[in-house]
């Protein structure tokens, strides 16, 4: 297998994260699937052939906890009533953290549509802490792949994505997103073959010092 796929929908978001990463690379691809679920299963045929897989874009916050700009990185995905953990997503955090990008860690939820108002609330009754459009295919696919999802936050209960300072916190989000790719770099290089949930203390060999 070759080396790392990040997956994000919005070319912006695709274009941000090249942008952070070191030019020499040529063992990690960019693309950009598209809005929504189902163009997400289409780009899913993409990733035969990746050792390790992130999805990584803008999110919506559905816990009140979280604020425009946080970084949620999710320890398992849920979507269509099944669960895809992520074993690597507290360390993956750790390492954000130390890379100046403080993270969250929680269940994100894939959906096909924006959610809001009540639907938010109940979500977060669930314990769901933000929510996205194109995780959950692509976690499906991924297999016994390494997965990450991270997601930056630009829309948030205090904070709706219909309003005039939301291009101010897209552009915030896009700085974040090309810190993020580095990152993930070194994650993927560490990430042996995917562990089930009962060996998830043995990753990340190489994470034990900060970026440089």
């Amino acid at each position: 297998m070759t080396g790392l796929l990040i997956c994000a929908a919005l070319g912006i978001e695709a274009h941000a994260i090249r942008r952070g990463l070191p030019a020499h690379l040529t063992d990690v691809r960019v693309v950009a699937t598209g809005i929504g679920p189902r163009r997400a299963a289409r780009a899913a045929e993409r990733l035969h052939g990746q050792r390790a897989v992130a999805v990584v874009g803008f999110g919506g916050a559905v816990a009140a906890s979280l604020r425009p700009g946080d970084v949620l990185v999710a320890d398992e995905i849920r979507y269509r009533g099944r669960v895809h953990p992520c074993p690597w997503a507290a360390l993956l955090a750790e390492e954000l953290d130390r890379a100046g990008l403080p993270a969250r860690v929680g269940p994100l939820l894939t959906v096909d549509h924006l959610v809001r108002g009540a639907e938010r609330r109940r979500l977060a009754g669930q314990g769901v802490q933000a929510v996205d459009m194109e995780s959950g295919p692509l976690a499906r696919a991924a297999a016994d792949r390494p997965l990450a999802a991270v997601r930056v936050i630009v829309d948030a209960p205090q904070a709706p994505l219909l309003r005039p300072a939301t291009l101010a916190r897209g552009l915030a989000a896009r700085r974040t997103l090309a810190a993020v790719g580095p990152v993930l770099v070194r994650w993927a290089a560490a990430a042996g073959p995917c562990r089930t949930i009962a060996q998830e203390s043995v990753p990340f060999p190489l994470l034990k010092e900060p970026l440089t």
